[in-house]
Order: C-alpha cells, then structure tokens, then sequence
C-alpha cells in the first residue's frame, strides 16, 4: 500500500493516530509532502470540515489521504463549542478557550459532554466517513497536565479522571479519534 497523508502538522494527534495504526499503515504528514499552506476549514459541521480538507489535498497533490476534525460537545451550551472547539474564544489560545467554556458553563449541573471526532479518507476519487465518539462529563475546573486541548476538563463515562490525567496509552485505547481511527484501520485492512 502506499503511504496514507494524514492532513494535520499537530504532533498530539499524529501520535494518537500512529499508537492505533501502529506499523501496519505507512503514514506521511503535511511536512512530508512540502504541504505548508493552511488548508481551509470553513464548514459548519465536523463532516464537512474534514471533507474539506481531505479533498484539498487530493485535489492538490493527487495522494490519497485522510483528514479529521473533531471537538467538544457540551450539551447544555447547546453543543458548544462543536466545531469551533480549536478557536472557541475567539483565538487558538487553549487556555482562554477552557476559560471561556468554564464561564459559560457557571455553576450548571447539567455538565454532559462528549468528544468527536470524524474523518475523511481520500482514495482516488472516492470518500470514505468514519466517526468516533466518546461520552463524559465536564469538571468545575482544570485537572491534570496530560493532553492537551480540553483533557484537563473531560472525565469519560466510567472514570474517576480527566484525559488529562490519564496517560497517553489510556487515553488513547478509549478517545473519540482512537475509536473513529480503529474504524479506519479496520476498512483499510478489509480492502488491502
């Protein structure tokens, strides 16, 4: 198989993608294909924005490829910050983002929550969707120095930490992008 582009830079997420794929699939990145241009992200859904800019890179470059977007849900925000997670106040500034979330979310009980993610795999001229999800609720305040994005304040159903406190290996046997990966994964081995 020749090597799958996955449309990101991010470290956090390549590392998360490569623990799931493992050595089965070769994997490049932006870099490795001289990609340096920001690639749009425009749509109003994490389908289309991962849409978006998988078939920018084809269409480009002519490799097949998979591309994400993914996001915090919180439910009584009506499902902010959605697709707006990276930039939810305003800038890509984490902090001020979880500031925000916090603020907005005051003293609510209702903290239910969940990470998407969805991705889109370019082969040839044909689009492939695989989404992962992941239930949980939202904290008072920050927890943990693991992760990165909104971890310090994400607790998935069923545990008594945040992503942030967990290490890297547990956090990503159950995260959103794990699950929507190993769907990947399992396509890919199907049909090579």
């Amino acid at each position: 198989m020749t090597p799958l582009v996955f449309a990101t830079n991010n470290a956090h997420k390549l590392e998360e993608v490569r623990a799931v794929l493992g050595n089965r699939f070769p994997l490049r990145t932006l870099a490795d294909i001289g990609c340096t241009e920001d690639i749009p992200e425009t749509g109003d859904t994490f389908e289309a924005n991962a849409s978006q800019k998988s078939t920018y890179l084809y269409e480009k470059y002519r490799c097949d490829c998979f591309a994400d977007d993914s996001g915090l849900e919180v439910m009584a925000l009506g499902n902010e910050p959605g697709v707006y997670s990276a930039r939810y106040s305003g800038s890509r500034d984490m902090e001020k983002n979880i500031d925000l979330l916090l603020q907005r979310l005051g003293d609510r009980t209702d903290r239910n929550a969940r990470f998407r993610t969805v991705i889109s795999l370019r082969i040839g001229d044909e689009e492939y969707f695989f989404e992962g999800t992941v239930e949980g609720t939202i904290g008072y305040q920050r927890q943990g120095n693991g992760g990165f994005g909104y971890d310090p304040l994400f607790t998935p159903l069923g545990y008594q930490k945040t992503f942030a406190q967990m290490a890297s290996d547990e956090k990503n046997a159950i995260s959103h992008r794990a699950i929507a990966v190993a769907k990947l994964a399992e396509f890919l081995t199907a049909r090579y």
